[in-house]
């Protein structure tokens, strides 16, 4: 186990617990009074995402090479559709759950950066697997957002607001299971308050890179200098 992987284990992004609640008979109408919540307890939490073996690879690389090249860094691991973000000194800094484009697949179909959303066929929303310099640049819907690959148009933001309600973006972000985080046309949707209080700030001022883990490739194929480096 490397060093850096002990931090992760309290970067879980919570979800709020659901209880019923009954109510007692009165007789007699009592005032207005504000209810304090109980404090969550261990079974309330949500368990923390934990790098798999492929993520855990790819960290000891890039943090011991320096192939970050003094920049934030974040590794997207869609197998598991999570995200691990790091500082430019390899510190973790959270983890967690991201919903992906629908269709496995490691890249991206020719001229797909020049289609518009409603021409792309299903097997064409995918996230394609790399290394690649992210940026913050021009504008979508008048917000910027942090482009992984703007020539594929890949790029990583929260849920977006026009999403249709039928997708259920957000309920497939909170489950427990990576097996419904399937559903964008290839860009990579993160919570929006990880993207808000830590993602922007850590990339804003000169970018980071971010590293897509394969689902459908070896990791040596998409990464080949990890096959000069024993396994873990």
């Amino acid at each position: 186990m490397i060093p850096i992987l002990a931090p992760l284990i309290g970067l879980a992004l919570a979800t709020p617990a659901v209880t019923d609640v009954h109510r007692p008979k009165t007789v007699r109408a009592a005032p207005a009074r504000t209810a304090r919540k109980a404090p969550p307890t261990k079974a309330d939490a949500a368990p923390p995402i934990l790098p798999s073996p492929d993520v855990q690879r790819v960290m000891s690389w890039v943090s011991g090479s320096g192939d970050n090249r003094g920049l934030p860094w974040a590794v997207v691991d869609k197998a598991h559709a999570a995200l691990f973000l790091f500082a430019p000194d390899g510190k973790p800094l959270a983890a967690v759950p991201v919903l992906i484009g629908i269709a496995p697949g490691d890249e991206a179909s020719p001229g797909v950066g020049t289609k518009t959303l409603a021409a792309l066929g299903p097997a064409e929303k995918t996230t394609p697997a790399g290394r690649y310099l992210a940026k913050f640049g021009l504008p979508v819907a008048g917000e910027r957002v942090l482009w992984v690959d703007y020539a594929t148009s890949v790029a990583l933001h929260p849920i977006p607001k026009d999403a249709g309600a039928k997708e259920k973006r957000r309920e497939r972000m909170l489950s427990p299971t990576p097996d419904d985080n399937r559903i964008t046309f290839g860009c990579i949707n993160v919570p929006q308050a990880f993207y808000a209080r830590q993602l922007r700030p850590t990339f804003r001022k000169k970018g980071g890179y971010v590293y897509i883990l394969p689902d459908t490739k070896s990791l040596e194929d998409v990464f080949p200098r990890l096959r000069a480096l024993p396994p873990l």
